[in-house]
């Protein structure tokens, strides 16, 4: 019954999403790359929180969560502010100039040059890092989670290579071959069946606590375990409260307002009121986000008493735990949707920042849109099969990889977000103190996190031993405060690239101010309730903090 449940949902979807996209014109830039500019705000919203939400976060959060609590909501929470920005701020300014990728507008602000680095930039980040862990951490949730292995007959790692291959292949088929359009519906859906799916899971834990009472089942909760309710992280916890003020707003702002696998959902909005309408629906989502990413956290640690070995366990043990067993079926499905949605919008947004950026700027100059659609296909089909190669050798990796690899995504999400917010802000910053800026921003970011602090680290740890300490929390303390939180570096890096950029600017400025021109393609009229739900999703945020403080 669960297989059917399973694959009728599925197939539900990839029907819905091809039929969807057959009055779409997708052999031209606009129609594949950004749904002929067609996106409603429904369509944006729903495809942006499902792009969001995957594996990394539904997994790794709650495992967080059951070791530390609700302040790892962070992550979530102040999403909803950085949309709002993006909203308010960037997305007028996007749309004004007509754009197909992010650096497109670098390349009008500064020149091609800059513009080509930030593309390959993204491009190293989406294949190095984010297609093959969402390939890898899909397949192991989903392999765990519904015992693949014994219900396939084979091994961990034949069941792995099955699932990271079936992920691939029925992503690629929705992000090459269907286009922005596909992808963005069958997001829609499929976040509709997340949420639905993902609410049950804290419905049916709660219930499970208060033996069928779910107020009893919050209460019991809430008394049992006050230390997992507290909003504000200290120094030694992943999230200390002192970083929502520093670079975890710079990485929401990055991630929300400059990252092409995101940000290209809005850019299709067919005008500027279904684009901020889309993105203030997302916001509001993202306030509920931790009812699904981080309460089963807390949940599992009450029902199995803090006595699970591995934290990432938690929340696949919890749904097995909880979940009657007729509707196991649809959560794999919604599962399975989550997982792909990560993996095809990254890989949509690979093809269209190489049609655009590379191939048409440096191949073949003369394309029509037509060729460089294939183009774009052909090289997502490359991209898709490298994806799914590498993935599964991320098993024989070192414990850690996930929280290295988001580390390691400062190196180009900080110097990219530095040069676009200086470049709308300024008007005659050149294109040199980019790419300085750039260079600065990886080579220092690099040797901060990659050379000083494991030797800081390891001084520290070495000092402490020396010293007659051998307990193994004070020593992991330890380690943690020998160097500063890779956020407070991030936004330390932020404020110095930022002075760099506007001291080459009154030393070497543009000979010409740099004015942004309206190319007409959507309507840019605002939404007129635009600013007041904006300030009614940031009161939310921190009235909620307030409450959990």
């Amino acid at each position: 019954m669960g297989l059917i449940s399973f694959l009728g949902f599925t197939l539900l979807v990839a029907g819905i999403a091809y039929w969807s996209t057959k009055s779409t014109d997708e052999s031209t830039a606009d129609g594949y790359f950004l749904a002929g500019r067609s996106l409603t705000a429904g369509v944006i919203a729903g495809s942006l929180i499902l792009t969001n939400l995957s594996t990394e976060q539904i997994v790794g959060l709650n495992g967080q969560a059951y070791t530390e609590g609700i302040l790892v909501m962070a992550w979530e929470t102040l999403a909803a502010m950085a949309i709002v920005v993006t909203a308010v701020f960037l997305l007028p300014r996007y749309l004004k100039g007509g754009l197909t990728t992010v650096p497109q507008f670098l390349e009008r602000r500064y020149d091609t040059m800059t513009k080509s680095i930030t593309s390959g930039l993204f491009l190293t980040g989406y294949v190095v890092v984010l297609l093959p862990i969402v390939l890898y951490s899909g397949a192991v949730a989903f392999s765990a989670m519904f015992n693949l292995p014994e219900l396939l007959g084979v091994t961990k790692t034949a069941s792995l290579w099955i699932c990271v291959w079936g992920i691939g292949i029925i992503g690629s088929i929705y992000a090459v071959f269907g286009g922005l359009k596909a992808v963005a519906v069958s997001d829609t859906i499929n976040g509709i069946g997340l949420v639905i799916g993902g609410l049950m899971i804290p419905f049916f834990g709660l219930s499970y606590i208060g033996d069928g009472s779910i107020m009893e089942g919050i209460s019991t909760l809430m008394n049992s375990n006050p230390e997992k309710f507290k909003s504000m992280g200290g120094p030694t916890n992943s999230v200390p409260f002192a970083t929502i003020f520093t670079g975890m707003m710079l990485v929401q702002l990055f991630y929300w307002g400059t990252n092409q696998a995101i940000i290209q959902r809005a850019l299709g909005a067919k005008n500027l009121v279904e684009g901020q309408k889309g993105l203030m629906l997302a916001g509001f989502i993202k306030i509920l986000g931790p009812l699904i990413v981080v309460l089963p956290g807390v949940i599992a640690y009450h029902i199995f008493e803090g006595n699970l070995d591995v934290a990432d366990e938690a929340y696949p043990k919890l749904v097995a735990k909880v979940l009657p067993a007729g509707l196991v079926g649809f959560f794999a499905a919604v599962l399975f949707g989550a997982i792909l949605s990560s993996f095809n919008s990254a890989l949509n947004s690979s093809v269209t920042l190489f049609g655009v950026d590379i191939y048409k700027e440096y191949i073949n100059k003369e394309a029509t849109g037509k060729q460089v659609v294939k183009a774009g296909k052909t090289f997502g089909i490359g991209l898709a099969i490298l994806a799914m190669f590498i993935a599964p050798a991320i098993a024989n990796a070192p414990d850690g990889l996930f929280g290295y690899l988001q580390e390691v995504n400062g190196c180009y999400s900080i110097p990219i977000f530095t040069i676009i917010i200086v470049g709308y802000l300024t008007k005659y910053v050149p294109a040199v103190a980019a790419k300085i800026a750039i260079a600065s921003g990886v080579i220092l970011y690099s040797i901060s996190q990659f050379i000083l602090k494991p030797r800081m680290a390891a001084n520290a740890l070495a000092e402490a031993k020396a010293s007659g300490i051998t307990d193994a929390a004070r020593l992991a303390d330890i380690e943690t405060l020998a160097y500063p939180h890779f956020l407070h570096v991030m936004a330390i890096l932020f404020v110095l690239n930022v002075l760099i950029m506007l001291a080459i600017g009154k030393m070497q400025p543009r000979k010409e101010a740099y004015v942004q021109k309206y190319t007409e393609q959507v309507d840019i009229t605002p939404w007129k309730y635009v600013n007041q739900v904006g300030i009614a999703i940031t009161i939310a945020v921190i009235a909620i903090y307030a409450c959990f403080a």
